[in-house]
């Protein structure tokens, strides 16, 4: 007996499915405007559910873009792998993908002037309808050349970094307060902070906040680093070398994977954690909950991050006049690393 063959879900169903028509249909898929997000969230579940996807051939028939976003990262692929922040961040973009049947196209670059070079390649090929711009510099020249290609962009940045872009960031100088804060509240008077990249724009907001934070209580001593475990490694080792008058008591670092290279340094030179130093992380992935002891961290939602930015993104393709806006700002965890002094 021959089966029945399961009939082909078109647009239609979709649409019926959405309760709206066609058109709506073509709109949120080819991310025209005229669509309340909540009607386009409401046709991309109708197609999840039916399984249906346009076809890319029909796309290009119609003349849209695409279904590309562009983002270039300037890191070596060993750090990127291995650095928990970038794996949150674009997981949280594919996750708005993939809802708008959209691919991420990644690339890993050396510098500025290079993925300068890679954007205007993508755009003037037509190889993307927009991309995610980050770790902005000073004076970074990457806005103007946006802005002279008309490449729509989302810049993940403070806007005093971002050159009149549309942007999401996280707001950094009330973070670092916060956790500074904390700490003096402990009791420490000596405190470190193992920071990243110095020509990174959020870096030098950082730092910045840090000094006016422990100026009135406590010293300071702040070590830049490229984020990596070995440099973290490297910057602790140092920081606790210190005559143990001069040694810092806590140490904030600007990434967790190099708050667990600290803490294995801790504990190689022969120091309790928190009795000897406290360690605070950022970022606040799984790592800190997998040492012992665990730890303490400035956490937010960086999964959460990465998508908001994905749809800000969309916002601009489309010409809904999204602007620039924080997401929520990091919060204080405190777990076992972090303690008064003794």
């Amino acid at each position: 007996m021959t089966a029945t063959p399961t009939p082909r879900v078109t647009i239609k169903d979709v649409a019926a499915r959405a309760g709206v028509s066609k058109g709506a249909v073509s709109l949120a898929f080819n991310h025209k405007p005229g669509l309340s997000e909540a009607t386009r969230d409401r046709i991309f579940r109708a197609a999840r559910e039916l399984g249906w996807a346009p076809s890319p051939t029909a796309r290009t028939l119609a003349g849209s873009r695409v279904d590309v976003v562009g983002l270039a990262v300037c890191r070596p692929a060993r750090l990127l792998g291995l650095e928990p922040f970038y794996m949150e961040f674009i997981s949280g973009v594919e996750s708005v993908l993939v809802e708008r049947s959209c691919s991420l196209l990644l690339r890993l670059v050396r510098g500025p002037e290079e993925e300068i070079g890679l954007l205007e390649s993508w755009w003037r090929g037509r190889q993307i309808g927009g991309s995610i711009l980050v770790d902005f510099g000073t004076d970074d020249p990457r806005p103007a050349v946006a802005e002279r290609l008309g490449v729509p962009v989302v810049a993940v940045g403070h806007p005093t970094l971002t050159g009149g872009l549309t942007s999401v960031w996280t707001d950094d100088a009330t973070a670092v307060t916060e956790a500074v804060r904390y700490l003096t509240a402990l009791g420490h008077r000596r405190i470190a902070r193992v920071g990243g990249a110095a020509s990174l724009g959020h870096t030098a907001i950082r730092t910045a906040a840090f000094d006016e934070a422990v100026a009135p209580a406590a010293r300071a001593c702040q070590v830049a680093t490229d984020f990596s475990g070995e440099a973290g490694a490297r910057a602790t080792r140092s920081l606790l070398s210190a005559a143990v008058r001069e040694r810092p008591t806590a140490i904030v670092y600007d990434n967790d994977i190099m708050a667990v290279a600290g803490l294995s340094v801790a504990a190689e030179m022969g120091l309790k954690v928190p009795e000897d130093v406290s360690l605070l992380a950022w970022d606040d992935s799984q790592l800190c909950r997998l040492t012992r002891p665990m730890l303490s961290a400035m956490s937010h939602d960086v999964h959460g991050f990465g998508a908001e930015v994905a749809r800000t993104l969309f916002g601009v393709i489309t010409g809904e006049g999204v602007e620039s806006h924080p997401v929520a700002t990091p919060v204080l965890v405190p777990r076992g690393s972090t303690a008064p002094p003794r």
